[in-house]
This record gives C-alpha cells, sequence and structure tokens, in this order.
C-alpha cells in the first residue's frame, strides 16, 4: 500500500529498531511506496512512511530491492556532496564513500552480503543513515 511521506522532523529524529518477520508489510509498503515517488526518489527508509524500523528500500536502475537491518562493514573512497530528501526541504552537505559493503538480510529475512558503489553505494549510505535520526 502508498504511504504518504512523513515529514516531521521530530519523528524522522527517532532511532530505528532492528526489524523482524512480522515487519513483511512495512517491506511491501515501502516498495510501494518508492514506485509511487520513482520520478524523484531513489530510496526510502521505513521511517519516512511512519515505521521506526531498519528497512530500506533501493531503487537501482530498473530493479528495486529491499534491506533489512543493513549493516555497513567496510567502506573506501571518501567523498563530499550534498543531498536531498524526500521527507525534507532542500540539499544538505553529506560524507559518503565511493565503495561499501553491507551485510543484510533480504525479502524473505535471508542472510545477504553485497558489495556496491557509486551512486547505488551513496543511496544505500543515505537510507542507512535515517536509521540514526540523523536528519541528511
Amino acid at each position: 500500500m502508498v504511504k504518504e511521506i512523513i515529514r516531521d522532523p521530530l519523528f524522522l529524529q527517532q532511532k530505528s529498531e532492528p526489524a523482524t518477520e512480522a515487519d513483511k508489510q512495512v517491506i511491501e509498503d515501502l516498495l510501494d511506496t518508492l514506485k509511487a515517488n520513482q520520478d524523484r526518489c531513489v530510496g526510502m527508509a521505513a521511517n519516512m512512511i511512519g515505521v521506526n524500523k531498519q528497512i530500506i528500500v533501493v531503487a537501482a536502475g530498473p530493479f528495486q530491492f529491499a534491506m533489512i537491518n543493513p549493516v555497513i562493514t567496510k567502506k573506501n573512497g571518501k567523498y563530499e556532496t550534498e543531498e536531498s530528501c524526500l521527507s525534507l526541504d532542500g540539499s544538505r552537505p553529506c560524507i559518503r564513500y565511493k565503495e561499501i559493503e553491507v551485510d543484510y538480510l533480504d525479502q524473505n529475512f535471508h542472510k545477504q552480503h553485497g558489495k556496491y558503489s557509486g551512486f547505488t553505494a551513496q543511496i544505500i549510505q543515505h537510507e542507512i543513515q535515517h536509521f540514526s535520526g540523523e536528519l541528511i
């Protein structure tokens, strides 16, 4: 189900909790909401639809995928950039890494390890940052 995008900074600043299999509907809602906003959005974290769980969805070209409880385990190629967020107005400076490795659970709650670079790595880093409550 497509959900409304949360724009309340006080809500967005709350820390996210690890997701469980009881949160499967949140994954579907996030994917539906990402698809509905694909003209202006390339990734979403669960708090953007009102759920403080560690779930993100990413659009990488024609593919959309979910990452549950993702943890960046390796990063290199530090650089400075500016990003915007569907939940916030304007853009903000931030530090990102060109290449990252991530441990996570897939949509079926199977353990995965992925290596990402470029724009996909940047999207993943942005969405994971939502878990800390730090506004991008």
